[in-house]
């Protein structure tokens, strides 16, 4: 399963649609997703935002050995979108994983 984590672009075809973090979250805990584009501004951020997602994700990796999927940022914020670009790098780093994902720009 493919999920995007956005608020106001549209879906992508083949994705599924995440408005919130728990939902996003709720869906990685499965173990049913295999990509991960994520938005960082949502709209509310007293609900989250996208890198409240991957802080999840490291702590499940540093923790529990979970196998995040491949992960992407769509983000326009500049500040946040490098923010977690090295949020991810460490998620690889524990992961044992190759750095060299690109972002997928919008």
């Amino acid at each position: 399963m493919r999920v995007y984590l956005d608020d106001e672009r549209d879906t992508p075809p083949g994705w599924s649609r995440t408005y919130w973090p728990d939902p996003t979250i709720a869906l990685l805990a499965t173990g049913a997703v295999t990509e991960l584009s994520l938005d960082h501004d949502l709209g509310d951020d007293a609900r989250g935002t996208g890198y409240d997602v991957l802080l999840w994700i490291e702590r499940a990796v540093a923790e529990r050995g979970f196998v995040a999927p491949r992960l992407r940022v769509h983000s326009a914020n500049p500040a946040a979108r490098l923010r977690m670009r090295a949020a991810i790098e460490a998620i690889e780093r524990l992961s044992g994983l190759a750095a060299g994902d690109e972002d997928a720009a919008d």
